[in-house]
């Protein structure tokens, strides 16, 4: 029965050979049981038909009848077009073809009555309708009255007559051959719970819709499951993962007690102290942690893994700290050192630069357990690196490792796998949390520090300069200093580095005695921290750079941003440019200068970040904006192979999804209970190594 659904397109009656390479070129489509899972991405209302006089030009396509009557053709033979009336008891309407005149001239016959599906669009107090579809009208069409499903297809699909009509017809083609061999994917409990359709109720009911209702019912139906089987991999992970690693146990809060009593120079926030118990209580518990910690930029996610480091170095074990880059490396270190030193605590740093000499005393250090601590880069993950006994690893901006590379930290020890923290700026919306980050536990700081003012945010056209010019002069009279940041796309890095060297030289023209950096990633490390160093030292005042400084130095003197061109950015990427300034008391400015041309998309975006501070808005707009797969980048796209869901606008079916999968798992871990027969049956017919378990295969 399963073997039905892998076969081969190309057997499908009407498509063939030719059709099915371009299905599978264009589409992905390969087997039947991709074509079913190919589904409409709209929908045009054929339920009822409207009259002439209802008709107006702000109504989307409307389906009419009625007798042609007049037609006409007009201009040179090579721009000809033609016009026909249609009439019905209430009225006439013009129907307009440039394109195909001729072929369309054969079709029509005066006084037929006709079905005519099309836009109406208003040309003053006229209404006409430009190339509608149009057929005889018979008592089986007037009859069929349904939602007209739209699929996705491509200009090279078209030439080959693979319409979105073509795959319509191929679809009910198929359904019709596939009927008795759609079995049931989901549990009868959970159809009963959920008030689902039936697995073939919901197929037939989201590619041929009689009605909206039966529409909905269909489609929360695939996506429920979807989204159902996601979760319930991610979460048979997390249980595999529980049960066969087990955790160190620290319970050992007195080097923790000190700290927080002696040597914290401030108060934590009550989010902060929500986040430690979490992780305490995972250390304790006998199990191996695996927790997400989420936090925006300047939220204290630092002294927190630190914090957490205590209990590892207090109960007799090591820590490490990995970030993506030596600058946030490095600032990890000299953050964390002072409070290493003060307790007596060993901590070092290890990155690309280290010398040879140093290093070898450090590899010392950590193989004898004389090093507590250690802070570093990818030079980290080298096999010279090992430990006496690995605690605690903390990974930031995590995005940037891909998996194999994290876990390569987590094998260095050989008895009992570290426990694991993972660290991201990058606020990640909770439905793409759920899906991408399933098997982790999820701690959220959702608080600043006390003290900390929210940085304000304004939108200025390129027109507006003068006075930007001015607000920057005043700000540096006043002892701050301002980052600002150009573009660099990569297609076209000449042009953009160009753009930047124009701006750099436009800011020292403006501010000929006002000392300005210039950063940007075609130089060498070693002068770009040249550069670094001299702006955090205050030797200058105005930092010209590109995107580098999104993961980079803290400067809490730096309290403006001034983004160029702040259309072409992403939100996220504004959002972490923007987390450079307001480290210190001082109140930060966050300018954004953008063209009068803006697409629909780029205003929601700078309208966006001027209206909130709060990250995990952003990040949801983000979401809603560009969709999951860009927010994640290539590393993390197999997860979200999503063919109905929308993560964007499906959070709440995938808060009861995920319910389900749990309270399911909850209740029969290894899911041997004869009423999970059907998910067993379908977990084993999906390849091993396919990530969606809900497709048909």
């Amino acid at each position: 029965m399963q073997g039905f659904f892998d076969t081969k397109i190309e057997f499908l009656k009407g498509v063939g050979p030719q059709k099915a390479a371009l299905l599978n070129k264009e589409l992905n489509i390969f087997t039947y049981g991709d074509l079913l899972q190919h589904y409409p991405f709209r929908y045009e209302d054929r339920t009822k038909f409207h009259t002439v006089r209802e008709l107006n030009g702000t109504m989307p396509y409307v389906q009419i009848k009625g007798r042609i009557r007049n037609i006409e053709t007009a201009g040179p033979p090579r721009k000809r077009r033609l016009k026909a009336y249609l009439r019905d008891e209430t009225g006439e309407i013009e129907l307009v073809w440039f394109k195909g005149v001729q072929w369309v001239l054969q079709k029509l016959q005066p006084g037929v009555e006709y079905m005519v599906f099309g836009k109406p669009t208003a040309f003053g107090s006229k209404l006409n309708i430009a190339h509608p579809e149009i057929e005889l009208l018979t008592h089986q069409n007037e009859d069929v009255s349904y939602l007209h499903p739209i699929y996705h297809t491509t200009e090279r699909l078209k030439k080959k007559y693979l319409d979105s009509k073509a795959i319509s017809k191929l679809q009910r083609t198929l359904l019709q051959l596939a009927e008795h061999r759609i079995r049931e994917t989901l549990p009868q409990k959970l159809i009963a719970d959920y008030r689902l359709l039936s697995k073939k109720e919901a197929l037939f009911g989201v590619h041929f819709p009689q009605n909206t209702e039966l529409l909905q019912k269909a489609s929360f139906r695939l996506k429920f499951e979807e989204l159902f089987y996601v979760q319930l991999r991610l979460l048979k992970l997390k249980l595999a993962r529980v049960d066969k690693f087990k955790g160190q146990i620290f319970q050992d809060t007195e080097l923790l007690t000190r700290f927080y009593n002696e040597h914290l120079p401030f108060d934590l926030t009550d989010a902060q102290k929500r986040v430690i118990k979490e992780i305490y209580h995972d250390m304790k518990s006998g199990k191996q942690m695996n927790r997400l910690l989420q936090g925006d930029v300047g939220s204290g996610k630092t002294i927190v893994a630190f914090i957490c480091m205590l209990l590892a170095v207090g109960s007799g074990t090591q820590g490490v700290m990995m970030a993506p880059t030596e600058i946030l490396a490095t600032q990890h270190y000299q953050g964390l050192k002072e409070y290493a030193d003060s307790m007596g605590i060993t901590i070092a740093l290890l990155t690309g630069s280290t010398k040879k000499s140093e290093r070898r005393i450090i590899h010392e250090y950590l193989k004898s357990g004389d090093l507590n601590i250690i802070v570093g880069t990818h030079a980290l993950l080298e096999d010279v690196v090992q430990f006496k006994k690995l605690g605690l690893a903390v990974v930031d901006e995590q995005h940037r490792f891909g998996v194999a590379q994290r876990s390569k930290l987590w094998q260095k020890n050989r008895d009992v796998y570290p426990h694991v923290l993972v660290m991201t700026a990058t606020p990640i919306p909770r439905t793409l949390a759920m899906t991408l980050y399933g098997d982790l536990d999820i701690s959220v700081i959702d608080q600043l520090p006390a003290g900390r003012k929210p940085i304000k945010t304004v939108h200025r056209y390129d027109s507006n300069r003068l006075r930007v010019n001015g607000f920057i002069k005043e700000q540096i009279d006043e002892g701050r200093q301002v980052y600002i940041v150009y573009p660099l796309i990569e297609e076209s890095e000449k042009l953009d580095l160009k753009h930047l060297m124009d701006g750099y030289e436009s800011i020292c023209r403006s501010f000929p005695d006002i000392p300005v950096s210039v950063v940007h990633g075609k130089m060498k490390p070693d002068a770009k921290d040249y550069e670094m160093q001299r702006f955090v030292k205050a030797e200058t005042k105005i930092m010209v750079a590109t995107t580098v400084i999104e993961v980079g130095v803290n400067v809490p003197n730096a309290s403006v941003m001034v983004i160029e061109n702040a259309e072409r950015f992403g939100l996220a990427q504004l959002h972490q440019l923007r987390g450079r300034v307001g480290r210190g008391a001082d109140q930060s400015y966050c300018i954004l200068i953008s063209d009068y041309k803006l697409s629909k998309e780029g205003r929601v975006r700078l309208e966006t970040m001027v209206r909130t501070n709060n990250g995990f808005e952003i990040a949801d707009t983000d979401l809603q904006l560009r969709g999951p797969g860009d927010l994640t980048g290539t590393q993390q796209s197999g997860v979200l192979d999503l063919l109905i869901a929308d993560l964007g606008k499906d959070g709440k079916i995938l808060q009861v999804a995920r319910g389900a999968a749990i309270g399911l798992l909850d209740a029969d871990p290894d899911l041997s209970h004869p009423d999970n027969r059907n998910i067993r049956s379908q977990i084993e017919s999906m390849r091993k190594t396919a990530v969606n378990w809900s497709r048909i295969s």
